[in-house]
């Protein structure tokens, strides 16, 4: 599976390159077995995004400007939906993250705590991130401008560093979610529409449907 969205984020054009970040010696191993690129960090890191900064602030991150943190639990990743996430950042300067999202439909991910969900403001900012179905609906009435959150993130290189030190929010501690740190400190973050259909491997139930859609 790993190797399957390593191929695919090669895949992205707005990319300069694609660098793994482990910790784990098997890891490693498979992705040099492959012929991909890897790094090994620190083992005390809390959440993936504070291993990426590390690689960033090593000298793999020379040059770089805009960091993508892709999880190695998103098979279906598309390379276009990646490149849109890039994009983004060239028509506002003041922009410091973003991150994907995609319509969510289905009564099952609403109700699912597996599932992020996500609102926006008017201008395709994030107001709010939640494990729990979000707004409120009243009994019987439909999904209303509710969207599944796919955990894939986009920071300017300083703001990556900048994140990755501020304090863990009280928010962030509740939904377990870390994208809340940013907006508890009252940084924006812009969603951005994704492409296909994502299916992060949070169980084993989900890595049998990755399994059955990629064979």
């Amino acid at each position: 599976m790993l190797q399957h969205v390593y191929e695919r984020t090669s895949r992205a054009s707005r990319l300069s390159g694609v660098l793994v970040a482990t910790d784990d010696r098997r890891i490693f191993d498979l992705v040099t077995g492959f012929g991909g690129r890897v790094v090994m960090t620190s083992f005390d890191h809390v959440c993936g995004t504070d291993r990426v900064a590390e690689v960033a602030a090593g000298p793999e991150g020379a040059g770089m400007e805009i960091v993508v943190n892709v999880q190695g639990d998103q098979p279906l990743i598309e390379p276009d939906a990646l490149d849109r996430l890039v994009a983004v950042f060239d028509d506002d300067a003041e922009l410091r993250m973003a991150t994907l999202f995609e319509p969510l439909t289905d009564e099952a991910g609403l109700a699912d705590p597996n599932v992020a969900k996500v609102v926006s403001d008017g201008q395709g900012n994030a107001l709010y991130f939640s494990r729990a179905p979000i707004p409120y609906r009243p009994r019987g009435a439909g999904p209303a401008g509710c969207f599944k959150h796919v955990g894939v993130y986009a920071f300017r290189k300083d703001f990556l560093f900048e994140f990755t030190h501020m304090e863990r929010g009280r928010l962030e501690a509740i939904e377990n979610l870390e994208q809340l740190r940013a907006l508890e400190a009252g940084h924006r973050i812009r969603l951005v529409a994704s492409t296909g259909h994502s299916i992060s491997v949070e169980t084993p139930g989900d890595l049998e449907r990755i399994q059955a859609l990629i064979q």
